[in-house]
């Protein structure tokens, strides 16, 4: 393969000038020396010891491009999932929130229903004490129109007895007209 100098080295590999320098001192790198005690590093090796640099190659090896591509696509995957599932939890919050105004919806009318009930419950106690007030006031009528009855009819009674007793005293003898003529009324 080529070889070539620390500058370019560094231009290969991305790295600076001093790091490719320093390598070659510690061993890091193996290099040969030149007659011009220029010292030049093989390209394979500079791949073996930091990797090439492919923009400053110029040339890429289809296995970089490979993991280039499936990098990408790897990245598009993870935005498309992160986007699905961002859709998904905004989904689930309008669901939520729906959800949450219908619990609010329900618990209004529940306390509406309980309010009427109350009223209804209260008016009806209310007619049903009205009611048995009623009943006791038509009761108390009903007794009062008896008593009143029973009192009549034993009055109208008594004034029957006493028409009774005068007719009868009438006609036993010493009723008015016997008194005019003198005469009792078996006599005649």
């Amino acid at each position: 393969m080529a070889k070539v100098g620390a500058k370019r080295a560094a231009e290969l590999t991305g790295k600076s000038k001093s790091t490719i320098q320093r390598a070659m001192k510690s061993g890091k790198v193996s290099y040969e020396v030149l007659d011009n005690n220029r010292r030049v590093v093989d390209v394979s090796e500079l791949e073996r010891v930091f990797g090439l640099d492919d923009t400053a190659t110029g040339t890429t090896s289809a296995t970089t491009k490979t993991t280039s591509v499936e990098t990408e696509l790897q990245k598009a995957k993870d935005i498309l999932e992160m986007e699905r599932m961002k859709m998904r939890i905004r989904s689930l919050e309008d669901q939520l929130h729906v959800q949450t105004q219908l619990v609010e919806d329900m618990k209004s009318q529940r306390d509406n229903w309980q309010k009427q009930a109350q009223q209804i419950l209260i008016t009806s106690q209310h007619s049903q004490k009205e009611a048995e007030g009623y009943k006791k006031e038509l009761k108390d009528r009903e007794d009062r129109a008896r008593q009143i009855k029973q009192k009549r009819m034993q009055q109208n009674m008594a004034q029957l007895q006493k028409r009774t007793q005068n007719q009868n005293t009438n006609t036993t003898g010493g009723g008015f007209w016997s008194k005019l003529t003198g005469k009792t009324g078996t006599n005649s």
